[in-house]
């Protein structure tokens, strides 16, 4: 099920393919599913403060070196979230909502992925999802285990599983 390139996530039925600032919100599906984040540019540039919300508080910026000993070179697929899984009523539009306003400074209790807030320019970073009818956070697990097994960690901005 590898779908770590745009071509593979086409291939597999994501849609969408967007740049994060581009992204009209009420295009994406009230259904359970999984997410990813693509970077198209390997010349990364990390800021030092992250543009994240501070949710309960708490500052999501890590280390200069933290995000250089996370970052995999040479991939397109730099996160993957999901939506509806393990018991969760989430839709794909309510989690990418709450990512992106997470990424935008707002308070809000999305976590995962918040390396991506990180990298300067995030917001031409390209969003692609997909509807699922089996359990999103199958999936994900999934495609995090196979990420790892072909280059050796998780997918820069996935910090567990």
């Amino acid at each position: 099920m590898e779908m770590f390139d745009i071509n593979e996530l086409k291939q597999n039925g994501f849609k969408g393919f967007i740049k994060i600032k581009d992204l009209d919100i009420n295009t994406i599906q009230k259904e359970k599913g999984i997410y990813v984040i693509i970077n198209k540019n390997q010349n990364m540039v990390f800021l030092d403060k992250s543009n994240g919300g501070h949710f309960k508080g708490k500052d999501p910026t890590v280390s200069m070196q933290y995000l250089k000993e996370n970052w995999v070179d040479n991939v397109d697929v730099i996160y993957i979230g999901q939506a509806g899984g393990n018991g969760s009523n989430a839709t794909l539009l309510k989690r990418i909502k709450q990512y992106i306003q997470f990424g935008s400074g707002k308070p809000i209790g999305h976590w995962g992925g918040r390396l991506i807030w990180q990298i300067k320019d995030s917001g031409e970073l390209l969003i692609a999802w997909k509807s699922t009818n089996t359990d999103p956070y199958d999936i994900e697990t999934e495609l995090i285990y196979e990420f790892k097994l072909k280059y050796g960690k998780r997918p820069f901005a996935n910090l567990s599983k």
